[in-house]
């Protein structure tokens, strides 16, 4: 099982970037794909998950910031999740992450990838 994520950028304050993260062999309903992000700077945090088994997500009481901007959506045919980021602000900034994860306790069981850079600029 991996997860590879994709779409990063830079975008000016207020923008929109999605991000993709697609697994494979990842078959399960008991976990589902977390999003995760790395300021520069500082450490590695959860930000939203959505449940394989019934589609609810849960944001980290970190990214509490993110409510409202930050949406998950997923194609399950392709095994996508995406993560659009509307009204971007310069904190968002940061390599972000995705990962098998159990969403109620954050745990992660796929090794991180590269990430995907994602830079807002004032």
């Amino acid at each position: 099982e991996h997860v590879v994520e994709s779409g990063g950028g830079l975008v000016q304050t207020g923008g929109s970037l999605r991000l993709s993260c697609t697994a494979s062999g990842f078959t399960s309903d008991f976990y589902g794909i977390g999003w995760f992000r790395q300021a520069p700077g500082k450490e590695r945090e959860g930000v939203v998950c959505i449940n394989s088994s019934d589609g609810n997500t849960y944001y980290a009481e970190s990214a509490a910031s993110v409510k409202g901007r930050f949406t998950l959506s997923r194609d399950s045919a392709k095994n996508t999740v995406y993560l659009q980021m509307n009204d971007l602000k310069p904190e968002d900034t940061g390599v972000y992450y995705c990962a098998i994860t159990g969403c109620r306790t954050w745990i992660t069981f796929t090794p991180w990838g590269q990430g995907t850079q994602v830079t807002v600029s004032s």
